[in-house]
């Protein structure tokens, strides 16, 4: 039965309806002061063949099942969601699925509006992504439209996606941190300060940044200011929200060069030792199906292919420009791959009201295996990890995995190595594997360089 306690703690911004999780099933809860906007959205919404590739898959619930005994007393209305494998936040996201979030919330609203409906908001938090597709998951900030009205989420919608994207377009900074750090975005004020003079010369920056600026400090110092009283025809707010994707589709990530983005190339394997690496893997996922993989250092993603044949995956990475390419490399190959910007040793915590409103990393991870190729020493050596933490952490994540061990006498653990001394005394393979055998069992290991590159794979015991 479902009860308060199953209420999700980040749901709370919306009096109107709450999230449930019980059973592995999302539901949202409607109290009388949503049932307008619900009614609105069953009647004209969910059974719009238009709105499908938009919208979350959901369904109508009956208040009549026993499930939901609890709320008896009180009336509600309930809608229930497709359950996604993975949530994920837009200081995760590289800069081309913030691009493609950002444009699938201004088509939606542009379709909404041509249905005579509209938004409450537009943060993208609203925006989730079934793997290479982006799907619009707070349904009840749908409303029908009133002549006349204000973009009331104009701001929300600045803040969470135009802004960060001009900021890594026009100046090359990564928006992620600085995201992280404010759930709120990064403001209109702040990203006026940070361009230079000369990007201002473009009419679209003028007019989204410098002028909504002067605008905005203008509004602030008027006594008596009610954005509410403001009226925006109809033709007026299809304009703005189309300029805007044009501006949007028109806008590249300014990259700039990173230690790894080429790493798939310029590694130090030998073609046989790639292979070697290659057909290890493809043995190992052989025979398996529909796994929750989670690909640790995944890079541009060129392993996480093999176990996407028949399962999903997850993968994490610190380099946003390989993160870009491997989740273009998803969505043009329409595969169940969720590449996200990861820092092993700064992970995502648990942010906003409460500390509870955006869960961390570790409460959103429930994996059936884990990968880690090229990546332990980068804990161990580049950061001082300890080498029985860093297995420990690496196994957590799932029940079986495969773990690359990259020695001292490899180049690249010589080139990390030479701004700092070998302090590392414990890190051999020998200790690697004793330390993975206290709670693993070893289901094979096999040599695959010739610098003394190991791949095991393991079960938890």
């Amino acid at each position: 039965m479902i009860t308060q306690n199953h209420k999700d703690k980040g749901s709370f911004r919306d009096p109107a309806a709450n999230v449930y999780f019980y059973e592995d099933k999302i539901y949202r809860l409607v109290n009388p002061d949503g049932f307008d906007r619900y009614d609105f959205i069953k009647n004209n919404i969910l059974d719009n063949k238009l709105f499908e590739k938009f919208i979350i898959d959901t369904s109508i619930v009956s208040s009549n099942d026993l499930i939901f005994e609890t709320f008896k007393k009180n009336k509600i209305k309930i809608f229930e969601h497709k359950k996604l494998d993975y949530i994920t936040y837009p200081y995760e996201w590289s800069f081309e699925r913030l691009k493609d979030a950002a444009i699938h919330h201004l088509e939606f609203q542009i379709l909404l509006l041509e249905q005579n409906a509209s938004l409450i908001d537009g943060s993208s938090y609203n925006i989730q992504f079934d793997y290479y597709k982006p799907k619009f998951i707070d349904i009840m900030s749908i409303k029908k439209y009133e002549d006349g009205e204000f973009w009331f989420g104009h701001k929300q919608f600045y803040d969470t996606f135009l802004n960060p994207l001009i900021l890594k377009s026009k100046t090359g900074i990564d928006y992620n941190n600085l995201f992280k750090a404010n759930l709120e975005g990064i403001e209109n004020n702040i990203l006026n300060k940070i361009l230079s003079f000369h990007h201002k010369f473009s009419w679209n920056i003028f007019y989204h940044v410098v002028l909504l600026n002067l605008l905005n400090k203008n509004s602030r110092n008027k006594k008596n200011f009610d954005i509410r009283k403001k009226k925006l025809s109809k033709k007026n707010y299809f304009f703005i929200l189309k300029n805007l994707v044009h501006f949007i589709e028109k806008l590249s990530s300014k990259k700039q060069v990173s230690t790894w983005q080429n790493y798939s190339l310029e590694n130090t394997y030998e073609i046989s030792e790639k292979n070697k690496k290659i057909k290890f893997l493809e043995i190992h996922y052989k025979n398996k199906k529909n796994l929750h993989i989670l690909d640790i250092g995944c890079n541009n993603g060129e392993y996480s292919k093999i176990p996407l044949k028949s399962n999903n995956v997850v993968g994490l990475d610190s380099d946003l420009n390989t993160i870009d390419q491997a989740y273009l490399y998803s969505r043009s190959n329409k595969l169940n791959f969720l590449p996200l910007y990861f820092d092993a040793t700064n992970p995502t915590p648990s942010l906003g009201w409460n500390l509870k409103e955006r869960k961390n990393f570790s409460e959103r991870t429930n994996f059936d295996e884990v990968i880690a190729l090229a990546f332990i020493h980068h804990m161990v050596i580049g950061k001082n990890i300890p080498l029985e933490e860093a297995i420990s952490w690496i196994c957590s994540f799932g029940k079986e995995g495969v773990i690359e061990f990259v020695p001292k006498s490899d180049p690249t653990v010589l080139k990390m190595m030479q701004i700092k001394k070998d302090i590392f005394r414990d890190y051999n393979f020998e200790n690697f594997l004793k330390i993975l055998t206290v709670n693993n069992t070893i289901i094979k290991q096999e040599k695959i360089t010739n610098s003394g590159r190991f791949l095991v794979s393991f079960k938890r015991n």
